[in-house]
């Protein structure tokens, strides 16, 4: 399986890009179940605005993409974001 972030915006502008290929980790089965969960639409409720100069994100997991922003994103959202960020090449 295979996740990618795509994070866009913030003060700077700097797009970062990391991936992870999580076929065969020893936590494989970890990264399937929080991939499952960040691809979900975000429960109904009012919509937050937007943070001024806040991340816009592209998270595309085997070919499945949800887009999604700062300070509207789900839990695992903001989980899987930071692991693919923190581990990805």
């Amino acid at each position: 399986m295979r996740i990618s972030v795509v994070r866009t915006g913030g003060f700077a502008g700097i797009e970062r890009r990391a991936e992870v290929d999580a076929s065969g980790l020893p936590d494989e089965d970890e990264w399937r179940a929080l991939a499952r969960q960040a691809l979900r639409p975000a429960p109904p409720g009012p919509p937050a605005d937007r943070v001024r100069d806040g991340f816009s994100y592209r998270i595309t997991v085997d070919g499945r993409t949800v887009l999604c922003q700062d300070p509207n994103l789900t839990e695992a959202q903001r989980t899987l974001i930071s692991r693919v960020l923190k581990e990805g090449a």
